[in-house]
């Protein structure tokens, strides 16, 4: 590849890929905040508002289908990026103190700050302090352990512990790289072919159709209930993760999604839809029999997941390839957002439960209130303190440099 064409990928993983993997985390505390509003009998979180709304509904299931999957390929790119870099004792390193030291310091934290934020919603319910922890869910999984939302963080750490181990293997055992040429040649099919994106996608829905407890309306189910993760979540994020590291082995292929982000929204659009409607806006909380329905909606679901993974990412190549401070500002601060948003949402969202307002009020109540305690709490306490240095992998000055850091360095996924 020419120089020219380095620097231009450069460039869009800086700015592009790193605004999409933002995005998608913030994105995570939008689908957060639309689930105390949803229609229909179940409650199917702690907090229930009075109001619902079926738009809310939508954007629950359409933002719930592409934006961990596009999470992890952004991951696997960059850790590849990283592991070049650094080598793989300085990625080790970094993904311990970025990753593994937030998920164990955090974890009892945040599950303390969920389980009050729980409370406070069954108090605003019902106007009574539960004195009993609530039921024990039927048929545990195996090694059942609530992860909650830092699920991402754990899974990360078995992607990268597998892809070095079999990196490792593949070194031993293939040292002409044959293999390394075939997974090369499988990704410049998957990315550079119009319609490549279906090998990921037809794998992925051959799993959802086998996992029997498979709740269509909820799409990949979200692996926070137990140490080994479940069969979809598993195929599904290792696609995802393993696509995004091979992806940086051919950083030209960017401009094949780039060029192409407006036939995978199309594509998106109509599975998604028609997924939607054949399945409607009501969360269905049985599982739905083996047969035909189910393999054709798993196909639907994961056609659409895919194609709205590519188009994300090459909406973020073909507009946001620019530097943006403010864009930077957003990415830098979305792991830190992330990380605490849930039970300060969940809060809020009980705190809003029992007011007869328009469901728009309050829904724009719950994210501006949030957004804004979590933005300050970043610039306040995280940014230019050890814990920013942590997690955004370096300390940030007070005073700005004059001009923009090189479009080389290095940044990780979240």
């Amino acid at each position: 590849m020419s120089t020219a064409t380095d620097s231009i990928a450069a460039s869009e993983r800086l700015h592009g890929l790193d605004a999409v993997r933002g995005y998608a985390l913030l994105l995570g505390v939008v689908f957060h905040a639309t689930i105390s509003f949803l229609p229909g009998p179940h409650q199917v979180w702690p907090v229930r508002d009075v109001a619902s709304s079926d738009l809310l509904a939508v954007v629950f299931f359409v933002s719930h289908t592409f934006r961990m999957t596009t999470f992890f390929l952004i991951a696997g790119f960059f850790g590849h990026l990283m592991v070049e870099r650094r080598g793989v004792k300085g990625f080790i390193k970094d993904r311990l103190k970025r990753i593994a030291l937030p998920l164990v310091v955090g974890w009892p934290l945040l599950f303390a700050a969920i389980i009050a934020a729980s409370v406070y919603g069954v108090w605003t319910a019902t106007g009574h302090v539960p004195t009993k922890p609530p039921p024990t869910p039927p048929n545990l999984p195996p090694l059942h352990f609530p992860l909650t939302h830092l699920w991402f963080l754990y899974v990360l750490l078995w992607l990268y512990a597998g892809t070095l181990v079999g990196r490792a293997i593949a070194a031993r055992i293939d040292p002409r790289g044959k293999v390394a040429a075939l997974a090369d040649g499988v990704t410049r099919f998957v990315v550079g072919a119009p319609a490549g994106f279906l090998l990921p996608a037809i794998t992925a829905a051959l799993a959802l159709n086998a996992f029997g407890p498979w709740l269509l309306w909820f799409g990949v189910p979200t692996p926070d209930n137990s140490l080994i993760p479940n069969l979809p979540a598993a195929v599904e994020f290792a696609l995802a993760f393993g696509l995004g590291w091979l992806l940086h082995r051919q950083t030209e292929l960017l401009s094949a999604l780039r060029r192409n982000w407006a036939g995978y929204l199309g594509v998106g659009v109509v599975a998604i839809g028609g997924c939607l409607a054949w399945i409607g806006l009501q969360p269905v909380v049985t599982p739905q029999p083996p047969g035909f329905e189910k393999l054709a909606y798993a196909v639907g679901y994961a056609v659409g997941a895919w194609s709205l993974t590519f188009a994300a990412i090459g909406l973020a190549l073909r507009f946001l390839s620019d530097h943006s401070p403010v864009r930077r500002y957003i990415a830098d601060s979305s792991y830190w957002i992330y990380l605490i948003h849930l039970p300060l949402i969940m809060a809020l969202q009980a705190a809003v439960s029992k007011a007869a307002w328009p469901w728009e009020v309050k829904f724009a109540m719950v994210l501006g209130v949030g957004f804004t305690l979590m933005f300050a709490s970043y610039h306040l306490f995280v940014r230019r303190t050890l814990i920013g240095a942590i997690l955004n992998g370096r300390r940030i000055p007070r005073t700005p440099p004059a001009t923009p850091a090189p479009a080389t360095t290095p940044e990780a996924a979240r």
